[in-house]
């Protein structure tokens, strides 16, 4: 800045005063001062306070007022009431005590370079915001503070010295929570997370947003539960969108499968950000996410939320299942790790299993075979069971229930001791459930032989040559004297009276349909 030199600034500025008295030029009337805090507006500012012009102080301009006098040197060595003790007195009297003003004045001083930490202006703001802030929180904590949303205005590299020193003032990290959940949701808008392909954003705004979240996620409480499932799911969505470090994106998996008991199916929904037409979720962050799971499960030795995160692993294979793109080892691979606790019923699977089969009618039958072991036959429902059993496109022999060939393979039932009871029922209801199911299809299979042997003239067929459309060729004749001797036994085991005299079989109720697959 080009200045004529006059007496005001000489009686008060240092700098100023140093640079006439350096200079060779006895007739000096104009000096240039290179590199002002703040620029021009700055320097008015001072000029003013020189001539005593008067303006108003507030903690718009204080920040640039402390940095622009103490580059020019405006102390009391050069005059008494100099505008550095003046700027000193509205820091320490008012800002210091706001903690709104805490924050504006570090908010401004953002701009204002190395001489901002110079004279600790920004150090002494973030004491002051950790201050407050913490003694706001000392006797009660709730879910959202209400001076969060000041934060969220402070650079990322800021925001992080505050919340740093506020931890170490004695603020409770996982209460961090919600002041990360506002500054990411508010620094982290408009990424276009949910669509595919990814959208090119401007390389500069993409660096700014990639070290926004990588800082975020360092700074997030190690406590469980202290951030919802669903924010991980968009810190993770955004991870994988700006390309982040692989630890970040690692850490953000393994918070994810702490809480997978809380998660729901759109958690997991995670696009696969690719150009090349891969699969269009991200099966391998999800398939990490249930490894993480499986491995702190064993850990833990048991919890109470393994048959939720088996029906959300059911349902997110039922989801995924009809992308053609899908492998069939890819596929494989998470079904086995849904856990094998939760699978009480393997209904669940079976119609993922369908759907995939339906989507993908050209892998071979050694895949399909595959693809169906994953399944427990025996832990089908009755309706599924029938339902197989009609499916050409399930391999028939993992589905089909294991029933004795021979009729007298079946043993009279021995009620077992009292304290075993409960196991040995369960034991037999399921014994007694597959035979009822083997003696239904073959109920049906010989009124279907009845039936074509009625509107034929002609002799009855071969044994085992009548077939009905996309069914399995039907039994011979003679399996009628099977059916004769499992109906009998049947008999005689059920029905299975519970200690009470109630037969379990009433009042069985139909398990619930998934709303947003059928199985066909």
């Amino acid at each position: 800045a080009l200045l004529q030199l006059q007496f005001p600034l000489l009686s008060k500025s240092g700098y100023i005063r140093k640079l006439v008295s350096e200079s060779s030029d006895a007739d000096l009337s104009e000096i240039q001062i290179p590199e002002i805090p703040g620029g021009p507006e700055a320097f008015e500012l001072a000029a003013k306070f020189c001539y005593g012009i008067n303006f108003e102080i507030s903690t718009e301009n204080i920040a640039v007022l402390r940095c622009v006098a103490e580059y020019l040197e405006m102390t009391e060595d050069c005059s008494v009431g100099n505008l550095v003790s003046r700027a000193e007195a509205y820091l320490n009297e008012v800002v210091l005590k706001s903690l709104t003003g805490a924050v504006s004045v570090l908010h401004h001083s953002e701009s204002l370079g190395h001489i901002a930490e110079k004279v600790k202006l920004v150090s002494r703001c973030i004491d002051a915001i950790a201050l407050i802030t913490c003694n706001e929180t000392k006797f009660s904590i709730p879910i959202v503070h209400w001076w969060a949303e000041d934060l969220t205005v402070l650079r990322i590299d800021l925001f992080q010295r505050v919340l740093i020193a506020m931890v170490s003032r004695g603020f409770k990290q996982y209460a961090l929570g919600p002041v990360l959940m506002l500054y990411a949701q508010k620094s982290l808008r408009g990424l276009e997370t949910f669509g595919k392909p990814k959208k090119k954003i401007d390389p500069q705004q993409e660096h700014e947003k990639r070290v926004v979240l990588e800082t975020i996620v360092s700074l997030l409480p190690r406590e469980r539960n202290a951030m919802s499932v669903s924010f991980l799911s968009m810190l993770l969505r955004a991870a994988i969108y700006l390309e982040t470090t692989v630890a970040c994106r690692l850490d953000l998996e393994k918070r994810m499968a702490s809480q997978l008991g809380q998660a729901v199916l759109d958690d997991l929904l995670i696009p696969a950000y690719s150009f090349t037409g891969d699969t269009l979720f991200d099966v391998d962050t999800v398939k990490r996410i249930m490894m993480n799971y499986t491995e702190s499960e064993a850990e833990a030795a048991g919890k109470s939320d393994m048959e939720r995160v088996g029906k959300l692993m059911e349902n997110y294979l039922a989801e995924i299942a009809s992308d053609r793109n899908l492998g069939v080892s890819k596929f494989i691979g998470l079904a086995e790790l849904v856990p094998e606790q939760s699978r009480i019923v393997e209904d669940g699977i079976y119609r993922a299993i369908d759907i995939y089969l339906k989507a993908h009618p050209g892998i071979s039958d050694m895949e399909r075979k595959k693809v169906c072991s994953v399944m427990d036959c025996q832990k089908l429902s009755r309706e599924a069971c029938a339902h197989a059993a009609q499916n050409d496109r399930v391999d028939q022999h993992p589905t089909r229930p294991k029933v004795p060939l021979h009729s007298t393979d079946i043993h009279p039932v021995v009620v077992p001791p009292h304290h075993h009871y409960n196991d040995e029922l369960s034991t037999l209801k399921r014994e007694n459930q597959d035979l009822k199911i083997e003696l239904l299809k073959m109920k049906m299979k010989l009124k279907e032989i009845e039936k074509s042997s009625s509107t034929t003239s002609s002799a009855r067929p071969a044994a085992g040559s009548t077939t009905t459309p996309n069914k399995p060729p039907l039994p011979p004749p003679s399996k009628k004297s099977f059916i004769n001797s499992v109906s009998k036994k049947l008999g005689k085991i059920n029905p299975f009276v519970r200690l009470d005299g109630v037969s379990p079989s009433k009042g069985r109720t139909r398990p619930p349909k998934d709303r947003r697959h059928s199985v066909s």
